[in-house]
């Protein structure tokens, strides 16, 4: 299952770097976003950690927070799936419960009330 995140508003940049470091500290979720597909358009090619972000996976992240070289091998969703209308996704490794969603919400809520941007989030 995908999360999908349509952000509306400014900081759209800022709003997809606080979606990343949500991600950091969630291991049942990899992701792509409007950002590293711009850096890799056929991602489906790429290898995560060395050609998808200059510099790698880990040395992107590591500006975020703290990251395990281990959690850079599988943040990134290497499924293919497209964003389409979309600027994020978190990709579930298993099926969420209704729990599991709530609390990616209220993550997702309390990153973006800050910065004042809206989204919408849809699950299939």
């Amino acid at each position: 299952m995908i999360s999908y995140i349509k952000l509306y508003g400014p900081p759209v940049y800022d709003a997809i770097k606080a979606l990343e470091k949500i991600a950091i500290d969630m291991p049942n979720v990899c992701i792509m976003d409007t950002m590293m597909q711009t850096q890799a358009p056929d991602y489906n090619e790429r290898i995560v950690g060395t050609s998808l972000i200059q510099g790698g996976a880990y040395d992107y992240f590591m500006e975020l927070g703290n990251i395990s070289k281990e959690r850079c091998e599988n943040i990134i969703s290497k499924s293919g799936e497209k964003l389409g209308d979309h600027d994020f996704f978190f990709e579930w490794f298993k099926k969420p419960n209704m729990n599991e969603l709530n609390e990616l919400i209220k993550k997702i809520d309390n990153a973006l009330k800050p910065l004042g941007t809206q989204y919408t989030i849809t699950t299939k």
